[in-house]
């Protein structure tokens, strides 16, 4: 994600030299960032998104910027004055958003990703709801990271970087032995295979599942959900099922447990046993 901050400020300031940059001009990029929208949203259509970047967003862009502009000063490459100075801090709203699916919702949210054209869609959702695994996490997943005998995935394209583990068990254990295959004779008409449990059509990279996602969603008639939501509702499951604050953050991988204070109402009681009995209660025996 740095790398993106990197390439945004290097887009937009590398032609000046550092001794004309000016809290003006910084500003102005500023201003303009937060009109500038999700850029994410613009691959699929190519058009340009209404919504403008969140606060948080725009916050670390402008924070990774000033720890920049300090290094450079403190290398002795800016005068006596930062032009971050005078440049408006940012502050992201206090109240973190949390969605969650009601039973409904969520049966017809899966029943929805099912009947998808997209065949890869219904496992991945499944996948995200039984684990509280990010979208990048379970799609970047290769065959070398899922071993079902020992029912554990390896998550290694972690947000935070660091590879963690989460159990592959009950409903979500057969959804992924049906995947894997249908996938055998999927993989098979690829000229080079693939490593990906979710693979793109060529095998390359990983498939790309917002547009199906997207459809299913609309097709469930759910409003305001994302994708990232399932993680949310996945941390809800274990908290109602009496899993504790330490453990809800060990199967989700935060490092501090401020991340899973908004579940704290759900419930207050080593992982594979809370996943489990979540898992039979979502999905059935």
């Amino acid at each position: 994600m740095e790398n993106t901050y990197l390439n945004h400020w290097e887009r937009e300031l590398g032609s000046y030299a550092l001794s004309f940059l000016t809290h003006e001009i910084i500003s102005k990029k500023v201003a303009e960032l937060k009109n500038a929208g999700d850029q994410r949203e613009q691959l699929e259509d190519g058009q340009k998104p209404n919504k403008p970047k969140s606060p948080k967003t725009v916050k670390h862009y402008r924070d990774n910027l000033e720890i920049l502009l300090n290094h450079a000063q403190k290398w002795g490459w800016l005068g006596a004055a930062n032009p971050m100075q005078g440049v408006g801090r940012i502050t992201k709203a206090n109240k973190e958003r949390v969605r969650f699916l009601d039973d409904d919702e969520r049966q017809a949210l899966l029943a929805a990703c099912k009947a998808s054209p997209n065949r890869q869609l219904y496992p991945v959702v499944v996948f995200a709801l039984s684990t509280g695994a990010r979208k990048n996490e379970i799609l970047k997943l290769k065959l070398k990271d899922l071993d079902l005998d020992r029912q554990v995935a390896i998550l290694r394209e972690t947000k935070n970087r660091e590879t963690r583990k989460v159990p592959i068990v009950g409903y979500l254990k057969d959804v992924l032995l049906d995947h894997l295959e249908w996938r055998k004779d999927y993989v098979a008409n690829m000229e080079n295979g693939s490593d990906f449990i979710f693979p793109r059509t060529d095998g390359k990279e990983p498939i790309d599942i917002r547009k199906a996602w997207e459809n299913a969603r609309d097709k469930a008639g759910i409003v305001d959900f994302r994708f990232h939501d399932l993680r949310h509702r996945a941390a809800s499951y274990l908290a109602m099922n009496g899993a504790s604050q330490l453990e809800i953050a060990e199967v989700l991988g935060h490092k501090t447990l401020q991340m899973v204070k908004r579940y704290s109402h759900l419930s207050e009681d080593h992982t594979r046993g809370v996943v489990e009995k979540m898992n039979k209660k979502v999905f059935g025996e």
